[in-house]
């Protein structure tokens, strides 16, 4: 199983001041060096963390694969298009949202970004959709062309640190179904968003999900034990819920 460390809130940090600093580059390299498997960015219409020159910078200075998230715009698509990442990820994006907040309806826009999409594909990039858990989601994303599927963590997360355990349970079911469908399909499926030390062990040990996108989380643990310590103890839960041997 992969580990994909998302950079995002290192560039919140900084552009809280309007500074050059914390840089998320040097997030990334730090990362990479401890041992993620790849790096995740999200280029927001509104610019609030990632700018274009971290693309710019990433693109050029990294080792370990870039995932460029983005939203499913022309300007996006130009970004992705010129840059030729190894990985996009098609979120859904609103402007008031603190972060996003659900999957992408792509079985209500499938027409759109099955168009969308295959520019991406013919310049060798994965395309992978980030969608909530469910099955409609599930086949229009193998409909339109996508290589693979991002499950929403989010809603199990939030249902965890509520308290509400039968329904975080509930949502944990959904996961792992929409898990095993999408790879029947062929589909490879990720899975990200809200996940933590507490509720990362049952999403690594499902058996279908390749790889986890983690970001928010690391960054503010590593306030504390810093980075490199932060993403070890992530990958030391990982791998024993994979029963992997560290």
């Amino acid at each position: 199983m992969r580990l994909g460390v998302n950079i995002d809130h290192v560039a919140t940090v900084r552009n809280a001041r309007g500074s050059a600093y914390p840089d998320p580059v040097r997030a990334a390299k730090l990362a990479e060096a401890a041992g993620a498997d790849g790096i995740t960015a999200h280029l927001r219409e509104d610019r609030r963390h990632i700018m274009d020159e971290d693309i710019d910078r990433l693109m050029a200075e990294l080792v370990v694969p870039l995932n460029f998230e983005m939203a499913a715009t022309e300007e996006m698509q130009s970004i992705a298009l010129r840059h030729k990442p190894h990985a996009v990820c098609i979120v859904p994006e609103k402007r008031e949202e603190k972060t996003t907040e659900g999957g992408l309806d792509v079985a209500g826009d499938d027409n759109r970004l099955a168009k969308f999409v295959a520019p991406l594909v013919d310049i060798g990039s994965r395309v992978s959709m980030f969608i909530d858990a469910n099955a409609k989601q599930v086949e229009a994303s193998k409909r339109i062309g996508a290589a693979v599927v991002e499950l929403h963590t989010g809603a199990y997360c939030d249902l965890h640190y509520e308290g509400r355990f039968q329904d975080r349970d509930e949502e944990l079911k959904r996961l792992t179904e929409a898990a095993r469908y999408a790879h029947s399909l062929g589909l490879e499926v990720h899975a990200g968003h809200g996940l933590t030390y507490d509720t990362v062990s049952p999403i690594a040990a499902l058996p279908e999900v390749m790889e986890l996108n983690i970001g928010h989380f690391l960054m503010g643990e590593a306030m504390f034990v810093g980075l490199e310590a932060s993403i070890a103890e992530m990958r030391r839960l990982m791998d024993a819920a994979r029963k992997v041997d560290a």
